[in-house]
């Protein structure tokens, strides 16, 4: 019998978002013979054992009622706005059996990760926003950032960097608009701050301040690391890859959503620091993205994937700078790895029937126990 996964996402009037890879996501799942099908908060009738689930049709979606899932995959991407209202309450209930634990925000990551002796070499200063905070951290450093604590796609983070006689300001909004200025005095620059806060948050949503690198291993244009780890279809996690993005000249970030460009890590990395630093490099970006996942799983429980942002300064030191459970592929097919893109998509469907296999067989065992007892 096909085992059914469904895949919680945002379903609004408009339809879905990153429609593109919920499609790809849907027909892999087919090819791996599970029935998938996608659907929001408000498609669950609980009293009724139903669902109204969505799958790909030739053009946009079409809808059938479903019964309940096998597993649960949970790809929502929650923002404390008044139209993800009902994910946290749902969520709450555990109807289902879900492949992924809940997770938190970006900030409260940090705290964790800072917990651990054994990762703090890798963490940027990171630190609230108040006033006080931020004086702290310029006297420290030339140049901080200025996160939301739910951002994604590097949107309304605001670089601040400290220069003779004031500070310069670069940064892209929600809508992915261009923001730059100067300031002249820290007065200023805090209303500006806090303005950009009061207008860019989502919700009731927090910012924070972390520490500048210096990722600019291209003249004036931000350089960082992008690295997928996942589970597998044995229950185990594993790299699926990784490549470098390099931002605009002059952008705050290298989101390639804000016109970033992926290269391929080794090649570039070796041109950099040379073949044998290239590879220390990227084996400990390798190391350190297996030694957090461990250690989030230890505190948040079952995960199924991580997208690690990881910054490589000048000096070839790497560093932390941030993780999502619900990561972006693209980057793969960017770099025209259309096997890694498939493979990265296949995956958390592949975890999913591994741990549905593995309670089959835990349910033939406990029979079998049974019987025995019984003769």
């Amino acid at each position: 019998m096909r085992k059914r996964i469904g895949i919680l996402t945002y379903r609004g009037e408009a339809g879905f978002t990153e429609p593109g890879f919920l499609r790809q996501l849907v027909k892999e799942g087919q090819g791996l013979g599970a029935e998938v099908f996608l659907f929001g908060p408000q498609d669950v009738r609980y009293s009724e054992r139903r669902i109204r689930g969505y799958v790909p049709a030739e053009s946009g979606w079409k809808s059938d009622w479903y019964g309940w899932p096998d597993i649960v995959i949970d790809r929502y991407r929650y923002y404390p706005t008044p139209k993800h209202s009902l994910y946290l309450p749902f969520r709450k209930q555990n109807w289902f059996r879900y492949a992924n634990s809940r997770f938190t925000n970006k900030f409260r990551v940090h705290q964790v990760l800072s917990q651990d002796p054994s990762l703090v070499r890798w963490l940027p200063q990171t630190l609230p926003y108040t006033r006080d905070n931020l004086t702290l951290l310029l006297k420290q450093h030339r140049i901080l950032y200025l996160k939301p604590t739910n951002g994604t796609g590097g949107r309304s983070i605001l670089r601040v960097e400290r220069l003779k006689g004031g500070y310069r300001l670069h940064g892209r909004t929600k809508q992915q608009a261009k923001s730059s200025e100067k300031l002249y005095n820290t007065t200023a620059l805090c209303k500006r701050l806090e303005h950009w806060m009061e207008h860019e948050k989502n919700g009731n949503e927090q910012f924070f301040l972390q520490q500048g690198l210096a990722l600019d291993l291209v003249p004036e244009r931000i350089v960082d690391a992008r690295l997928l780890a996942q589970k597998d279809g044995g229950g185990q996690w594993r790299l699926t890859g990784m490549g470098l993005r390099i931002g605009p000249p002059r952008s705050s970030t290298s989101n390639l959503h804000g016109g970033g460009k992926a290269l391929p890590a080794a090649v570039f990395l070796a041109e950099r620091f040379g073949e044998q630093e290239a590879t220390r490099i990227i084996l400990e970006c390798k190391e350190l993205a297996l030694k957090t996942v461990a250690r989030i799983e230890e505190h948040f429980g079952q995960m199924i994937e991580f997208g690690f942002d990881l910054g490589i300064d000048v000096a070839g030191r790497v560093w932390i700078i941030e993780m999502n459970p619900k990561p972006g592929r693209d980057i793969f097919r960017q770099l025209g790895q259309k096997k890694r893109y498939q493979q990265a998509v296949r995956r958390p469907l592949e975890y999913a029937l591994y741990l549905l296999e593995n309670e089959d067989v835990k349910r033939e065992r406990n029979q079998d126990d049974i019987w025995v007892i019984e003769a």
